[in-house]
């Protein structure tokens, strides 16, 4: 008696959820372009790969100032090269992660 009822009710419900649309419709108005200069987003990096005998290095440059190098050996792990105070002067990063490790001891187990 359920699965009929529930079969009767799934069979009704695209019948009654549909409803006659209102007849004062309009259209959506046109957005208005945006504004001159603001077409290409200035924060997003520009990606330039060069291949070197052996390696790969990626370029992270935005507004044309190289700010990180992904350098990617044949052999071994990829390390970055980032300049953080923008003065042109790299240091090497392994990895972005912080190093920093929470302990997960277990005290009590029921």
């Amino acid at each position: 008696m359920r699965k009929l009822l529930l079969l009767a009710l799934l069979l009704a419900a695209p019948a009654i959820a549909q409803k006659a649309p209102p007849k004062d419709l309009q259209p959506l108005p046109e957005p208005p372009p945006p504004p001159p200069g603001m077409t290409e987003d200035p924060l997003e990096p520009q990606v330039t790969i060069v291949k070197r005998a052996g390696e790969t290095v990626e370029e992270y440059r935005v507004s044309g100032k190289l700010y990180m190098m992904k350098v990617t050996p044949a052999h071994g792990r990829s390390y970055y090269l980032i300049d953080h105070r923008g003065d042109g002067t790299f240091s090497r990063q392994d990895s972005f992660d912080s190093g920093l490790r929470v302990p997960q001891w277990v005290l009590h187990q029921f």
